[in-house]
């Protein structure tokens, strides 16, 4: 029995997401409207492998030579989602990052009424290499709970507990103070699922009115400012992440930041 030779290039919506035109289930989405073509001629399936030689366009424009990797850290305030558009017309990361930035994805999210530091990126693969749980990079937070927790009460989190059916796995948690009916904890963990840290808390009859998050594995959020961005500089994304060095590569920018409406942080 002959084994099959693997097709040569990418899947059609890889190509896209590294061009930096759609994330890859957007660009899955686009295919599916007919909205794509490969070498003129439009594609109804996602399942396609394209090379350097083939000519892909998205509604008509013809994709550019993907930029190389770039990564970003970002202060995200509270009363932003992240998303591109939101259904409830509430104002999203992307409506306040820095007009001169280019098209950029956040890595995870942070929830409405959390902040600190958020990766955006401009390239697709490097978005879903950091967010897979094989990464193994812990997040920490300071989170604030209402309640006198102690550290026999963390226990749990440090096992793993499982909260209306969901498996969270092993957290770091530290009890760093009490300050008056609030305590401030570290939390670090490696897997983020969605209200992860609110839920478990929550399980412990533990309230969160305050959760920044401080670091992403090796990314900081430092000094950075609430709206500020800050590019990682390419050699230490290099150093990383094991990228290889493209010819003619980007120099990292400044903090940046863009004149935002008010919103109010937490107060709780």
């Amino acid at each position: 029995m002959t084994s099959q030779t693997p097709p040569k290039g990418d899947r059609v919506a890889k190509v896209i997401a590294r061009a930096g035109r759609a994330s890859r289930r957007e660009a899955e989405r686009l295919i599916a409207e007919g909205r794509v073509s490969v070498n003129g001629k439009v594609i109804d399936s996602p399942a396609l492998n394209v090379t350097d030689a083939d000519k892909v366009s998205v509604d008509g424009t013809p994709l550019d030579a993907p930029d190389p990797a770039r990564l970003w850290l970002y202060h995200k305030p509270t009363g932003l989602v992240t998303t591109n558009k939101d259904e409830q017309g509430r104002p999203t990361v992307y409506d306040e990052l820095p007009d001169d930035l280019p098209r950029v994805m956040s890595v995870g999210r942070l929830d409405l009424n959390s902040e600190g530091l958020l990766l955006l990126t401009n390239d697709g693969g490097l978005k879903r290499r950091l967010e897979l749980p094989s990464t193994g990079w812990v997040r920490k937070y300071r989170v604030r709970v209402k309640g006198r927790p102690t550290d026999a009460l963390l226990a749990p989190l440090r096992e793993g507990i499982e909260v209306e059916g969901i498996r969270y796995q092993p957290m770091q948690a530290t009890l760093d103070r009490q300050q008056g009916a609030n305590a401030w904890l570290t939390i670090g963990l490696r897997e983020g699922k969605n209200r992860e840290i609110r839920r478990a808390m929550a399980d412990l009859g533990l309230t969160v009115n305050r959760l920044i998050r401080v670091s992403y594995g090796p990314f900081q959020l430092g000094q950075l400012k609430p709206g500020e961005v800050q590019e990682v500089r390419p050699r230490i994304l290099r150093d990383q992440l094991g990228l290889e060095s493209p010819e003619g590569e980007a120099k990292p920018r400044k903090k940046a930041t863009r004149r935002r409406r008010q919103i109010r942080p937490d107060s709780k």
